[in-house]
């Protein structure tokens, strides 16, 4: 039962559609194999079996009868402790919230139960979605499956474990700055953000239960799986219009232009000039490209963008919308001051002129209603400035983080690449952060291992509102240069 529980959830639901598998035989194999591995992984830190139980017979019953609930009929998921889900905690990792059971389903949640989800659990990850490893204050720490000494990233970490692990078909997490795309990279799996409010974040955290809905730009759901096709099937049943959140528009998915590999126009990015990648991270990078050139695709450097102004302009859009998502208490005031004190006096001097979170605190104790709008507009500005970079090219080619996952350590220290010292965001958000602040989708897929056997990832960065072509794209190179491996030991 081992290999069943890595296959794609698409087999998966395939298999349980023409009954050669029963929805309770699915599940019994992901029960045995979160008994045996959660135990040293904390990936998933609420199991709901009883209803998992009942739900499985359920979908099997229906099937005897001739009813087929949807797409994913009878498939076990889990979801990233911070959406909602109706009679089951939902915690966020936030001690405040360890006995918040909503009682209603997030949009997101409600049209995965629609589409014949059996929602197992929930999954481990950072303190409201706040870091780039995923600890907090209520569960054990998330370790990676490559090696239980190393992060899974964060702040879906739980999520990105659980998926490589096999203990989960399809986890859904939540990308403000890399939270789902750095977790795809360092657990060697694939991770989509799609288009800025293309997917309804009703009834997500970290926005705090009762407080006003600040995170509306720059925030986005997002679906770790083991398959670009599991990717784009969980994103066809969770995008579109929501009477929750009006400001999701009604676009549907685009049919992809069906360009042969040979006529695709790529831009390829190495590493942006300030923020160099790791030596090991560089020799994988440059075989993915020789890969690529041997196959005829052409790739070449695109237009660049102010990385110092891009930084500060995303430290400033996330200062304000964060500023009201959380509740002024003597928790949240410790753990913010010592996310400022790191990041202002951890790591290489250069390198923390761009990390430096504590430049923001103007923004953060003397918020105004004009500097917000006025990083709006900026905002605007760069979105264009991207679509600018990318309109001559099919799709952008760039690495997903400076390093492969690294060892456990506290909170936002900094972290050593090649002998410098880099300040922990610059570290992990320096090539993700860019596509939230302009909104752009882009798709992680598994591209090879280090020496040590820590995988590595490649994002690639589509245009926006056509993740249609960014599926189609990711689907035709990862048949050439795609390296899912499952981690030794599960």
């Amino acid at each position: 039962m081992t290999d069943l529980v890595f296959r794609s959830a698409c087999e998966l639901a395939g298999m349980i559609c023409d009954r050669t598998l029963s929805a309770t035989e699915l599940l019994d194999a992901y029960l045995v194999q979160i008994a045996q591995h959660n135990p040293k992984l904390n990936a998933i830190c609420t199991l709901d079996e009883d209803s998992a139980r009942n739900r499985a017979k359920q979908a099997d019953a229906a099937l005897a009868k001739g009813e087929n609930w949807g797409p994913l009929h009878g498939v076990p998921i889990t979801l990233k402790d911070i959406f909602e889900t109706a009679g089951l905690k939902t915690t966020a990792g936030y001690m405040p919230l360890k006995d918040y059971i909503p009682q209603q389903d997030a949009t997101v949640v409600a049209r995965l139960r629609a589409a014949g989800a059996i929602i197992m659990g929930k999954s481990n990850l950072a303190e409201l979605g706040g870091d780039f490893q995923s600890t907090n204050s209520l569960f054990p720490q998330v370790n990676n499956p490559w090696n239980l000494n190393y992060t899974p990233g964060g702040s879906s970490g739980g999520s990105a474990a659980a998926v490589a692990a096999g203990l989960s078909a399809l986890d859904f997490g939540n990308d403000i700055a890399g939270s789902v795309r750095q977790p795809a990279h360092f657990c060697g799996i694939y991770g989509l953000k799609p288009t800025d409010r293309r997917i309804s974040t009703a009834g997500t955290i970290p926005e705090v239960p009762g407080l006003p809905v600040c995170l509306r730009q720059m925030m986005t759901v997002g679906i770790l799986a083991r398959s670009l096709q599991d990717l784009k099937l969980g994103f066809s049943l969770i995008a579109g219009a929501d009477s929750r959140r009006p400001e999701v528009p009604p676009i549907p998915l685009n049919s992809p232009s069906e360009k042969s590999l040979q006529s695709l126009k790529l831009a390829w990015t190495e590493e942006w000039p300030e923020v160099p990648i790791s030596a090991e991270t560089q020799q994988i990078l440059q075989g993915v490209l020789r890969k690529l050139t041997d196959a005829g695709i052409r790739m070449e450097e695109p237009a660049s963008f102010d990385f110092s102004k891009m930084f500060e302009l995303y430290g400033r859009m996330a200062a304000y919308v964060n500023k009201y998502a959380q509740p002024v208490n003597r928790h949240t005031i410790r753990h913010s001051v010592k996310l400022l004190w790191r990041t202002a006096t951890q790591g290489d001097k250069e390198l923390r002129r761009l990390g430096n979170f504590s430049r923001f605190l103007p923004e953060l104790l003397n918020p105004s209603l004009k500097g917000y709008f006025e990083t709006l507009t900026e905002r605007d500005r760069f979105t264009a400035h991207i679509d600018s970079i990318l309109e001559p090219w099919d799709a952008w080619l760039c690495p997903v983080a400076v390093t492969p996952a690294f060892t456990h350590r506290p909170s936002w220290t900094a972290i050593d690449v090649d002998g410098r010292a880099y300040p922990h965001g610059v570290a992990n958000g320096a090539y993700t952060m860019p596509f939230n602040l302009s909104g752009h989708p882009a798709v992680v897929i598994p591209v090879g291992q280090t020496l040590e056997g820590l995988p590595v990832g490649l994002q690639i960065v589509g245009k926006r509102w056509r993740e249609g072509d960014l599926f189609a794209i990711a689907t035709q190179l990862d048949s050439i240069i795609g390296d899912r491996q499952t981690p030794q030991g599960f």
